[in-house]
């Protein structure tokens, strides 16, 4: 298991180094224009990272099992974030979102949280339950009340892409955990049912899907996104137009150091570079289902495991989103975009994963 603790860390190094690389290569240049310093995004994703990396020491130094008794607080908690974050002159609003703390230079966004929150009561709930998960009324509603209250809050914000993320992680940790399937299959239904109405009853989520499935219908306005990534993909080639030189981060692709850094990794690098990010992420969810495989307890077990499914569904959501095969979900690549709460919980998530396979070396 040490073995796997190393290349784990080692494959979240490679991660986070390539990030920086990239946040600078597609944010300097609007840096400079908007705050009169190439290197603005580059200097505040630093101090992300030393917070991420002292939260994820602590972590590491702690012994994870205690994160049981804090299961419920931590929850609680996470859901008075969430609504504290809808008070007016509390929660700072962009672009007609309310997801944010301010606290001075720094955000905290608290869905962040929650997701983690959520993770860590579900393993626990798990682990606690294990005679009575596979009933209905003892094993199934009791979580989904939960989520469902968690899920409503994080929709209000409005932020859908952390709302399925959160979903299906759940969902996956309670069909490894036994939850019938007969069950789950009626919940996704409803879910999907739900899914739909939420979908059609916002005029700018249909604009997505009507994006998604075909962006030329409407290439400057609800398509913009998607044909400026496609093409910033398609013109890098196999081996790119060189380190620095993309022309999609000149004010066409927005969001391009953070949720569409991919794209600019494809443009830039070129095939090469966009399968060895792709090749780095398989190694590290590989690395990470074996430490889930390795762990005895129960409770740490079903931890790592929503741990390793939560990174895995993001990466797989943002490079889907940016090649075009996925409707634009807002979720940011771990370890490489730009973001403070989402990079420092993917660390303290990473720390997390360490912390137990380091346990599990000596069952």
């Amino acid at each position: 298991m040490r073995n796997i603790r190393i290349q784990l860390f080692m494959c979240m190094v490679a991660l986070v180094c390539i990030g920086i690389v990239m946040i600078y290569s597609a944010s300097g240049i609007y840096a400079a224009e908007k705050y009169h310093d190439e290197f603005f995004f580059v200097k505040r994703h630093f101090s992300f990272i030393l917070i991420g990396l002292a939260l994820s020491l602590l972590v590491m130094m702690s012994d994870y099992k205690k994160l049981r008794k804090l299961a419920r607080p931590m929850l609680a908690a996470a859901v008075v974030l969430l609504v504290l974050v809808m008070v007016p002159h509390l929660g700072r609003e962009v672009a007609g979102a309310r997801r944010w703390f301010r606290f001075g230079l720094f955000s905290f966004q608290p869905s962040e949280f929650a997701v983690l929150a959520m993770i860590i009561y579900v393993a626990d709930f798990i682990a606690r339950k294990e005679n009575k998960i596979k009933t209905l009324r003892w094993g199934l509603l009791p979580v989904m009340v939960v989520m469902g209250c968690v899920s409503v809050l994080v929709l209000a914000q409005p932020d859908l892409g952390t709302t399925i993320s959160i979903a299906a992680v759940v969902f996956l940790m309670l069909y490894v955990g036994g939850v019938p399937s007969r069950y789950l299959l009626l919940i996704f239904l409803v879910a999907a049912l739900m899914l739909y109405l939420l979908i059609v009853s916002e005029p700018y989520r249909m604009r997505r899907i009507v994006a998604f499935l075909n962006p030329w219908a409407d290439p400057r306005g609800s398509g913009f996104q998607i044909i400026q990534s496609q093409i910033a993909i398609g013109s890098g080639g196999l081996f790119g137009k060189g380190l620095g030189h993309s022309m999609q981060k000149l004010f066409y692709l927005p969001a391009a150091h953070t949720d569409f850094i991919f794209s600019i990794i494809g443009e830039e690098l070129g095939l090469l570079g966009t399968a060895g990010v792709i090749c780095l992420f398989v190694i590290f969810i590989r690395l990470g289902l074996k430490v889930v495989a390795g762990i005895q307890d129960r409770f740490g077990y079903f931890l790592s495991l929503g741990l390793v499914c939560v990174l895995a569904f993001r990466a797989i959501v943002n490079i889907g989103v940016s090649c075009g095969i996925m409707p634009t979900k807002g979720l940011p690549l771990p370890f490489i975009s730009y973001g403070g709460s989402s990079f420092v919980f993917d660390m303290i998530s990473v720390g997390l994963l360490l912390n137990i396979a380091k346990t599990g070396e000596n069952p």
